[in-house]
């Protein structure tokens, strides 16, 4: 039996390479686990560090495709996990039904709902104001040593823009698609927890199977800092009880 692919998309100012912990986890069970770059991105934090330009003008249409294209090269349809912006493409690519299933977490708000503004970019002291809030100005410091990297400024203003882009809808009323997990850090300020609840909401009319987990006393960087495998098992504790395992 082949094992389940699961797809990792990562956030605008984080490397793909911030997934590694979790990777190993879901392969740890036997999951095949893939975490890709962006368009563009450097392998390396340093690399990306040293070469702010290499996706600058990446955009949210090209990264949508780049990861749908991913997923379609699977011959099992993979689970799609995905963090902050990676977890509004994840949801757009469930919703026209890629995937089996898909993990939304702190995902950036969609159809509509309103979203705090995004920095143009971060540095240390940012990072932790409104990604690493949650935990200590040490950690916070280490985590943006090791993880962050220049967001692409294209897809940043697409966000940000005051239409909504095309991506930026995701199929709320599908009832043939995967199973949906949207998750929030209750302390998250660049996501608050009521922008995730007012998404969920949104797929209220779906007969389709949506969950939302909160977690209270976290932050954006949930997926990364010292708490992230409680938010890992949980990930893979809601797969299992869907039937989805490695």
């Amino acid at each position: 039996m082949n094992p389940t692919p699961v797809v990792f998309i990562h956030g605008a100012w984080l490397h793909a390479l911030s997934w590694k912990p979790w990777g190993e986890r879901f392969s740890s069970l036997g999951y095949a686990v893939a975490a890709p770059l962006r368009p563009g991105e450097p392998a390396t934090v340093a690399e990306a560090r040293r070469q702010p330009e290499s996706s600058r003008e990446l955009g949210l249409d090209a990264l949508t495709e780049h990861y749908a294209g991913i997923v379609r090269s699977f011959d099992t349809p993979p689970v799609i996990v995905g963090h902050s912006v990676g977890g509004l493409i994840a949801q757009h690519l469930l919703g026209a039904d890629l995937g089996r299933a898909a993990v939304a977490i702190a995902p950036a708000p969609a159809n509509g709902v309103a979203r705090e503004p995004w920095p143009a970019s971060l540095d240390a002291e940012l990072f932790h104001r409104l990604l690493a809030n949650a935990v200590t100005r040490e950690e916070s410091a280490r985590l943006f040593e090791r993880h962050a990297v220049p967001a692409p400024s294209r897809l940043l203003a697409e966000l940000g823009g005051d239409d909504p882009h095309p991506r930026a809808t995701v199929d709320t009323g599908n009832t043939a698609r995967g199973p949906l997990l949207l998750i929030s850090g209750q302390e998250d300020l660049l996501v608050p927890d009521s922008a995730t609840r007012a998404v969920y909401k949104l797929y209220g009319d779906s007969t389709a199977v949506t969950a939302l987990k909160q977690f209270p006393d976290r932050g954006h960087s949930l997926v990364l800092d010292s708490g992230w495998r409680a938010v890992a098992d949980y990930v893979l504790r809601w797969l299992a009880e869907r039937g989805i395992r490695a």
